[in-house]
């Protein structure tokens, strides 16, 4: 407690001193001493939390953004200072310190008391701090940014090139990083050509003050040399020689505004790391970044040509790669979506057609979704996507049902109802000819969406269950679609407030009934149990009993069962043992931490030691090692959440 009380008295001179000023009474004063002194305690114990100094720091900012709000109120921002206009925020920092010498390996406490330090302009510890953090963790990206972002908060992009040229050798797979390098490198670039603008020097490199240019150029020298290749004595036009050297460096002011720099970057990147991901967010750098258009047109159209070189066959390569029609000077949106939409068309190869399929979908609806775009455009592209569709022998089940939403959400007049509807029923009979069931759920989906908006109540019912049937085989779409088209008529049916509840029950018993005959409609069992257990009295015995006897019931299922009779007020023991019973011979750990948990809540402890003691005794070696830590946790919960109550008052 030593050290309790050496903190008590260095908080004493600060804490005088805001009584003083009238920016606290004596009675708050008195309770940040007894709030710091729980803190404080917390803080010294043998083993202290991460947590504790969190809410210690968090309890000090609000403190003195409650002093900071009280000073502009009562106008005191001309008095001299004293100790209480930094205490507050060196207090904070104090915190952190003791925290990072506990916790040192966490990168996100790292990067919080960098922040904090940016935030309350401390800008020499921010790089001290960041130098630090580096140290220890030279492989984690965002710590090489924020030490460059620093730098150039400075005035320093020299040191911001070398943070980062250093990150980039530590982490050579790092998008993140080369994207950031690649931004600092423009932002220089656009820096210098501002400044070189205002000292009279045009695009070509002729100026009026040359003897001023060369001087700030021999100040960046550096700068320019370890981007692209310059020494400090090729960039001074003053001395002997000054009329020969004045030719090298007009050229290489004029290779620095055409982007030579960069294009240096952007090269090194792709050959450093050849991915998708990389090109893609490069492409976004240069598309966003307020250059002047020309040299933005002239970096996009290196990437675009490192892109065709690289990855010309992959198909997001080609979908980035059709982008290039929209970049440039007096572009005609015409003209650049007719050519990147016949791009898109010719990559759609048998090789990769299937993933060239899903890009071309995905650009035609990004287009087709636009608000602005002129309604003539979007039925171009509902066209092109049409042919694509006919023309294929085996269509694909992304580019149906891609047709099919489109066309309800444009809705052209080229397609009545009545032709609409025979279409989906068209595109969904073809699964009969198809490979495979892979696919088809969302076809299904989209043309029930189109019943639902056309034709009447019974006929889209009829189409729901020929969906159910459809694709109840080996199915490998994606489960949250199958689940949309399985629990479509009950979801329609649950939004009607007219609908009896005993017709709700019907229809999932009934659909429970036919999801037990593939394997592959698991999930959709469990989520129609739950839905069937929601609109049943779950606080029953019998249909606990029944649950168990006659579906397929999971470990999760009567995890949820479980949960959703715990929370609710006057559970019945009976129910909830029952379910506890069943639960645990799917999953003995799990349902006896929460029924042992649900007992300590309720005052029983006994029971639930014994029930603990009872699985102990009969689950392996590995089961009572994961048993022993999550009842741990449990046991240790309310003394976390009694402290993290004390925190926030």
């Amino acid at each position: 407690m030593e050290r309790v009380q050496f903190q008590q008295e260095q908080m004493l001179s600060e804490l005088k001193d805001l009584v003083q000023k009238g920016l606290f009474t004596q009675n708050e004063t008195k309770q940040i001493m007894k709030k710091r002194t729980a803190f404080e305690t917390a803080l010294v114990r043998r083993i202290p939390k991460q947590a504790d100094f969190l809410r210690y720091a968090a309890y000090e900012m609000g403190l003195e953004a409650l002093r900071r709000k009280r000073v502009e109120r009562l106008n005191l921002q001309r008095l001299e200072p004293s100790i209480s206009d930094y205490a507050l925020v060196r207090r904070q920092f104090q915190i952190f310190e003791r925290a990072l010498k506990k916790f040192k390996g966490d990168v996100g406490l790292w990067i919080q008391y960098i922040e904090l330090a940016k935030k309350e302009g401390a800008k020499a510890l921010v790089g001290r701090i960041t130098a630090r953090a580096l140290q220890l963790h030279l492989t984690h990206p965002p710590l090489y940014v924020l030490a460059a972002q620093h730098e150039l908060s400075r005035l320093s992009p020299s040191a911001a090139r070398t943070l980062l040229q250093r990150g980039i050798r530590m982490n050579p797979e790092s998008v993140d990083m080369w994207r950031e390098y690649l931004k600092m490198e423009m932002g220089w670039v656009e820096s210098v050509r501002r400044r070189w603008s205002v000292l009279g020097l045009d695009t070509k490199g002729k100026g009026r003050e040359k003897r001023g240019i060369s001087r700030v150029l021999a100040g960046d020298s550096e700068d320019v040399g370890a981007g692209f290749g310059l020494d400090e004595d090729g960039m001074d036009v003053d001395g002997e020689g000054e009329k020969e050297r004045g030719d090298e460096n007009e050229e290489a002011r004029r290779q620095i505004l055409d982007g030579a720099i960069v294009k240096a970057v952007i090269s090194n990147a792709v050959k450093a790391l050849p991915s998708l991901s990389l090109f893609t967010s490069l492409h976004d750098v240069l598309a966003t970044y307020p250059s002047p258009p020309p040299l933005r047109a002239s970096l996009l159209d290196h990437l675009y040509t490192l892109l065709r070189s690289t990855l010309s066959t992959e198909p997001g390569a080609v979908h980035l790669l059709a982008q290039r029609f929209f970049h440039g000077e007096n572009v005609d949106l015409v003209d650049a979506l007719r050519n990147a939409n016949e791009e898109m068309v010719r990559g759609v190869k048998e090789d990769t057609r299937q993933a060239m399929e899903k890009e071309y979908v995905a650009f035609v609806a990004s287009w087709c979704n636009k608000e602005d775009l002129d309604e003539n455009l979007k039925l171009y592209l509902l066209s092109s996507l049409h042919s694509l569709t006919s023309q294929s022998p085996s269509p694909s089940p992304t580019l149906l049902a891609a047709h099919l939403r489109l066309l309800l959400l444009l809705r052209p007049s080229a397609y009545p109802q009545k032709k609409l509807l025979k279409l989906a029923s068209k595109y969904t009979a073809q699964q009969a000819g198809s490979q495979g069931l892979e696919g088809w759920s969302s076809v299904w989906l989209a043309r029930l969406e189109i019943e639902s908006e056309f034709n009447e109540e019974s006929e889209a019912m009829k189409v729901w269950e020929e969906a159910r049937k459809a694709i109840s085989g080996a199915n490998k779409d994606d489960l949250s679609i199958v689940k949309q088209v399985w629990t479509w008529g009950v979801q329609r049916l649950e939004e009607d407030s007219a609908a009896p509840k005993a017709e709700k029950i019907r229809l999932v018993e009934t659909l429970l009934r036919e999801s037990m005959r593939a394997d592959s409609l698991r999930g959709v069992h469990e989520d129609l149990l739950l839905r069937y257990i929601r609109l049943r009295d779950a606080h029953d015995v019998q249909l606990v009993r029944r649950l168990a006897r006659e579906y397929f019931v999971s470990a999760r299922v009567w995890g949820d069962v479980f949960a959703l009779l715990s929370e609710g007020e006057g559970a019945d023991d009976r129910v909830v043992e029952a379910v506890y019973e069943e639960w645990r011979r799917l999953d003995m750990v799990s349902a006896c931490v929460g029924y042992a948990g649900w007992l300590m809540g309720k005052g029983r402890g006994q029971k639930a030691n014994e029930a603990i003691a009872r699985t102990r005794a009969v689950c392996g070696d590995a089961q009572r090692v994961e048993l022993e830590a999550r009842w741990r946790a449990v046991l240790d919960a309310p003394r976390a959440q009694e402290a993290e109550a004390e925190g926030g008052d």
